[in-house]
């Protein structure tokens, strides 16, 4: 499901969403959307909900996200003239079975924007690869230059009370832009536990340090 120039959005406790799978990439179509009620489980191949550039103020609460690429907000960076993203709130909501978990993705050496206050609390990870992943070097088909570092923005950016299990050693990887690094980026009690067999679980950030509040698990 994608959330595209989606402004004061509601997302949550209302439906069942089933996308079967038909490709490597596959989504349902660009919607503003705002629902109320008391159960979502969204299913998909692809992004469970992707917020895309020109969204502002919107909330998503009480959503289960199974298998696919998880909750991303972008990619942004893509084309010229996009519009800001800022004010999403992602709460009480479980991943799980997923290739990534909460995401922010920016393309590489193409144009600019910006994308800031933007909150994920109360979120349970289930058997996820990738639970918190900043990737400012997204390129998939390698249909960008990753020699050139990502002018989009990204600040006031805070991953709270995540916790769960990771099929990937690298629980959290924060790769940030080395032209405009990215600015007020919080953990706060991050308990992630590696399930798998390679390796020590860890956390990985690039061209920028975080800012740690109460337990990061596992540390950088």
């Amino acid at each position: 499901m994608d959330v595209l120039r989606c402004f004061r959005g509601f997302l949550g406790d209302v439906f069942r969403v089933m996308l079967s799978y038909v490709g490597p990439s596959f989504e349902s179509t660009y919607v503003a959307v705002r629902f109320s009620g008391r159960y979502t489980n969204i299913v998909t191949g692809d992004d469970c909900i992707s917020i895309g550039q020109g969204s502002k103020q919107v909330r998503i609460t009480n959503v289960r996200c199974g298998h696919g690429h998880g909750i991303s907000v972008g990619s942004l960076g893509k084309y010229e003239k996009e519009e800001p993203v800022f004010g999403i709130y992602v709460k009480n909501c479980t991943i799980y079975d997923t290739d990534n978990g909460l995401r922010i993705k920016t393309w590489p050496a193409l144009y600019g924007g910006i994308t800031s206050n933007i909150h994920f609390e109360d979120i349970v990870m289930q058997n996820v690869s990738n639970p918190i992943i900043i990737d400012q070097m997204y390129c998939p088909w390698n249909l960008c230059n990753r020699k050139k570092p990502s002018k989009v923005q990204i600040s006031d950016v805070s991953f709270k009370n995540i916790q769960g299990s990771s099929r990937t050693p690298t629980t959290v990887q924060i790769t940030c832009s080395s032209s405009v690094p990215c600015k007020d980026i919080v953990l706060s009690n991050v308990n992630l536990k590696y399930t798998g067999s390679k390796g020590s679980a860890k956390s990985v950030c690039t061209n920028f340090k975080p800012r740690i509040i109460g337990k990061l698990i596992p540390g950088g």
